[in-house]
C-alpha cells in the first residue's frame, strides 16, 4: 500500500496547525494586551521561552555535524577530467548565482529596513552579549572565532567556534579518507539523530508558535503583524526577481535560450516544487526537465541531485540574507559593512561547505552566527520565521529549482554538449511519467 496520502496528509495537517496557532496566538495575545489579562501573557510568554530552548539546544550540535558530513561527502565528487571540469564549472556557477541571489537579499533588507517597525526586547543576558559585539573590527573577528578551548565552544553555545572548530575538523577527516571514516560514520548517525529530535521539536511548532506571537502581540499589540507580513512580502519579491529575472537573463545572454522555452518545459517542475516545498522530492521531474532542455542525461543526473543539496538561491542565499536584517532589525542590532560581507561569504560557500544537509534552517543559523548574534536571539528570530515558514518555503523552493535547472544548461552550453533537436522538441518526455513522478513528501529542515 502507497505510503504518499497518509504523508501528504500530515504534511496538510501540520501547516493548517502552524496557521492556527499563528492565528490563536495573536488572538490571545490581543486580548491579553486589551483586556490586561496578566497571566495570560505570563503563560504565553512561558510556551514561546520553552519552544525556543527546544530549538536552541539542537543548533549547536547540528551546525557541527552538517558541516563535518557535508565536507567529508564532497570525496564523492570525483570521476575523471571530464566530470571534474563539468563539476568544477557546475559549482562555479552555483556559487555565481548564489552572490547575484545574496546581494539582491541584502539590497531588499537594507532598502525596506526589515523588522525595524518593532523592537523586541530580548533578555539581560542576550542584551550583555549583543553589547560585546564587535562587527567592524576583523582582528577581534578574527579572534573571536578561535577557541582556547574546545570544550567551552560547545558549552558556552558559541555557535562561531563551533563552525570554525568544524571546518577543521571536517577539512581534517576529509584528507584522511578511509582512516577516518569511523568518524565520519559517528557524525552522520549523530547529525541524523538530531535531525529527528529537530523533527519531533518542529512538531510542537503550533504551540511554539502560539506562545511566540501570542507574547509578541501581548506586548506589542497588533503592531508585530506589519513585520511578519513585509518579511513575507520581501521574501516573495526577493524570490520572483531571481527565478523571473536574474534566471532569465542568463539563459537569454549565456546560455542562447529563449527563457519561454525554459518556462515550457520546467512549468511542471516549478509547480511541483511550490506546492510541495521540497526540492528533493522535485528531483525526479527538475531531472527530467533538464534534460528536455538538451542537458545530457549523464551530466543531469549528477549536476541536478548536487543542485538539490548544494544550490539553493532560495532556501540558502536570499532568504537568510533578508531573514538575519529582519531579525538583527527587531532586536535593535546594527549590522556593518562586515557583517554583510560574512553573509555573502556565508551564501556563497556555506552551502558548499553543508552539502548534502543544506536547508533554510541550517543556512539561516549559519548566517545569524556568523554575524556573531548571541545563542538566544538566534534561536528567538528562528522560531518567529517558524510561524510564517509554510508561506515562505514555497517561494524559496521554486526558486531552488528554477537554479537546479538552470545552471546544468548553462554548463552544457559552454562546454558544447548541450543537445539543440532535444532543446527544440515539443514532444518531450513527460515530466510525470511512471519514470519520473516524485513521491510527495516533505521533507522537514
Amino acid at each position: 500500500m502507497s505510503t504518499t496520502q497518509p504523508r501528504s496528509r500530515r504534511n496538510t495537517f501540520f501547516g493548517v496547525a502552524v496557521l492556527a496557532g499563528l492565528v490563536l496566538g495573536a488572538l490571545l495575545g490581543f486580548v491579553a494586551k486589551q483586556a490586561e489579562v496578566s497571566w495570560l501573557a505570563t503563560t504565553l510568554a512561558r510556551i514561546g521561552e520553552i519552544f525556543v530552548s527546544l530549538v536552541q539546544f539542537t543548533v549547536i550540535p547540528l551546525v557541527f555535524t552538517a558541516i563535518v558530513v557535508g565536507i567529508t561527502s564532497l570525496r564523492g565528487l570525483g570521476g575523471g577530467r571530464t566530470a571534474a571540469a563539468l563539476g568544477g564549472r557546475t559549482l562555479l556557477w552555483f556559487g555565481a548565482t548564489s552572490l547575484i541571489a545574496v546581494l539582491i537579499g541584502i539590497a531588499i533588507g537594507t532598502i525596506g529596513n526589515l523588522g525595524s517597525g518593532v523592537r523586541v526586547t530580548p533578555s539581560e543576558e542576550a542584551l550583555a552579549n549583543i553589547s560585546e559585539r564587535t562587527p567592524g573590527d576583523w582582528w577581534a573577528f578574527i579572534q573571536s572565532i578561535v577557541p582556547s578551548n574546545v570544550f567551552t565552544a560547545f558549552s558556552e553555545g558559541n555557535v562561531l567556534q563551533v563552525v570554525f572548530l568544524a571546518l577543521l575538523v571536517g577539512g581534517a577527516a576529509y584528507v584522511l579518507g578511509d582512516r577516518a571514516q569511523a568518524f565520519v560514520d559517528v557524525n552522520r548517525a549523530f547529525f541524523d539523530i538530531i535531525q529527528k529530535v529537530l523533527g519531533w521539536i518542529i512538531w510542537l511548532a503550533p504551540i511554539g508558535v502560539l506562545g511566540l506571537l501570542g507574547n509578541a502581540f501581548a506586548s506589542y499589540g497588533n503592531e508585530f503583524f506589519s513585520p511578519l507580513i513585509s518579511l513575507i512580502v520581501a521574501v516573495y519579491l526577493g524570490c520572483a526577481l531571481v527565478l523571473f529575472g536574474v534566471y532569465p537573463l542568463l539563459l537569454r545572454f549565456v546560455g542562447r535560450i529563449n527563457p519561454l522555452t525554459f518556462y515550457r518545459k520546467a512549468w511542471t517542475a516549478l509547480q511541483f516544487a511550490f506546492v510541495s516545498q521540497s526540492s528533493g522530492a522535485t528531483l525526479p521531474l527538475s531531472r527530467q526537465a533538464a534534460v528536455n532542455l538538451g542537458v545530457p542525461r549523464a551530466y543531469a543526473s549528477f549536476a541536478v541531485p548536487l543542485g538539490t543539496t548544494t544550490k539553493m538561491d532560495g532556501c540558502a542565499a536570499l532568504f537568510p540574507a533578508i531573514t538575519t536584517i529582519f531579525i538583527a532589525n527587531l532586536n535593535g542590532i546594527a549590522l556593518s559593512f562586515g557583517d554583510y560581507v560574512l553573509i555573502v561569504l556565508v551564501a556563497v560557500f556555506g552551502s558548499l561547505a553543508t552539502a548534502g544537509t543544506t536547508g533554510w534552517f541550517t543556512m539561516l543559523t549559519l548566517t545569524l552566527a556568523a554575524v556573531n548574534l548571541p545563542a538566544e536571539v538566534i534561536a528567538t528570530g528562528v522560531a518567529i520565521v517558524f510561524a510564517i515558514n509554510p508561506i515562505l518555503d514555497m517561494a524559496r523552493t521554486a526558486t531552488n529549482v528554477g537554479g537546479q535547472i538552470t545552471v546544468p544548461i548553462l554548463v552544457a552550453r559552454s562546454t558544447d554538449i548541450l543537445d539543440e533537436d532535444a532543446l527544440h522538441d515539443r514532444n518531450d518526455v513527460p515530466l510525470l511519467d511512471e519514470d519520473t513522478a516524485p513521491e510527495k513528501e516533505k521533507v522537514s529542515v
